[in-house]
């Protein structure tokens, strides 16, 4: 079937997404249910100002959109109404489209990241660095702040109390702050050697290092994390969840 016969239209609303997770998720969930009628595709734009441009063009087929970096901040502007979680959060993930064509935007990045991140959680993980302070790190802070886990975020700018610098990260506060969660595209695929500038040498067999990568599987973040004892875990089962709850979101009544 063409995209021009698609009935059921979604797609991913991002900058430089040809790698896109969602649009492979998507193919492949929507051949699983022989839902032959769907197709998902990117809008792959420079500015999000090209986005009303991309509805107007697919208005009668575009149910539903997800949003990725850099945009899940920018979007708000071009929204009709926006979900209480996703306005408390900041950012906004999954965009459902409405038989008149209203958009309403929400945040399954939340969803995602608190049931992937819950089972790993020890008893001593009360502290935690959230590294980044894009879009996805305000899904991160909002569910820290439900499992009241005390954080900062770490910035190349910090601003505000909440926010320190690279430099500011001693033996205490990696001592002390035993989850960390790299928010930053460091590590992703082709440029699978970087890393976040953090010291590795301080971390423990205590520490859990989250990467909200999932390109590749083991980024350089986790892989210099598990060698020294710590529990790691990519960002491919957050994905996961987030792309069933958008779904879900996409087809209520």
């Amino acid at each position: 079937m063409t995209e021009k016969e698609s009935k059921h239209l979604y797609a991913l609303v991002g900058k430089n997404i040809s790698y896109s997770f969602s649009r492979g998720y998507f193919t492949e969930k929507f051949e699983k249910l022989d839902l032959k009628d769907h197709k998902y595709i990117n809008f792959d734009i420079d500015s999000i100002h090209e986005l009303p441009q991309k509805i107007k063009d697919n208005k009668k087929r575009l149910k539903g959109m997800n949003v990725t970096i850099p945009y899940k901040l920018e979007v708000f502007n071009f929204l009709d109404r926006i979900d209480k979680k996703a306005r408390k959060v900041g950012a906004v993930n999954t965009i459902r489209i409405s038989k008149k064509g209203r958009l309403k935007g929400f945040n399954t990045d939340v969803y995602g990241f608190k049931k992937s991140l819950k089972p790993l959680l020890k008893k001593y993980h009360k502290r935690a660095l959230i590294l980044g302070t894009g879009g996805a790190s305000k899904a991160v802070a909002f569910v820290l702040e439900e499992l009241e886990i005390k954080y900062k975020q770490v910035s190349r700018n910090p601003e505000g109390k909440k926010q320190i610098s690279y430099q500011d990260l001693t033996e205490e506060m990696i001592n002390t702050h035993q989850l960390i969660i790299n928010c930053t595209p460091l590590g992703t695929h082709p440029n699978i050697n970087n890393c976040p500038d953090i010291p590795y040498e301080l971390i423990s067999e205590k520490h859990l290092l989250y990467d909200l990568i999932y390109n590749p599987s083991e980024t350089t973040f986790l892989k210099r994390g598990k060698e020294k004892g710590a529990s790691v875990k990519n960002g491919l089962e957050m994905l996961e969840l987030q792309a069933e709850k958008a779904w879900k979101i996409w087809n209520e009544k």
